[in-house]
């Protein structure tokens, strides 16, 4: 079992910028299971939506909402990813959730989220 653990949400300006980190652990076998690491979130009455993830490699993606103003990346060695929120809007306020995928299979752990709220 892996565990998330996210940290860096809060109340921002229209404008302002927030970096949001998810520590992951577990034991050495479940760590070097997951490939795919990232965020996603979600509105009050919205569906779940990917934010951007990143690849142990490196290849990220990115929501088209988020493009050119947040940056994920990753360190392997800490067990960590961060999400970098440069003008944030009224629109990003969520939850915002850790997510970490197995390679092999299509099992996915999730943190406990963290909540972004942008005021206008």
């Amino acid at each position: 079992q892996v565990q998330l653990v996210e940290s860096g949400g809060g109340l921002v300006q229209a404008g302002g910028s927030l970096r949001l980190s998810c520590a992951a652990s577990g034991s050495i076998l479940s760590i070097i299971s997951i490939n795919a690491m990232g965020w996603y979130r979600q509105a009050p009455g919205k569906q779940r939506e990917l934010v951007a993830a990143i690849t142990r490699d490196g290849s990220t993606d990115y929501a088209d909402s988020v493009k050119g103003r947040f940056t994920i990346s990753r360190d392997n060695a800490k067990n960590m990813v961060y999400l970098q929120m440069n003008s944030l809007n009224p629109e990003d306020s969520a939850v915002y959730y850790c997510h970490a995928a197995r390679h092999y299979d299509t099992y996915v752990y999730w943190g406990q989220g963290t909540q972004v709220t942008v005021s206008s």
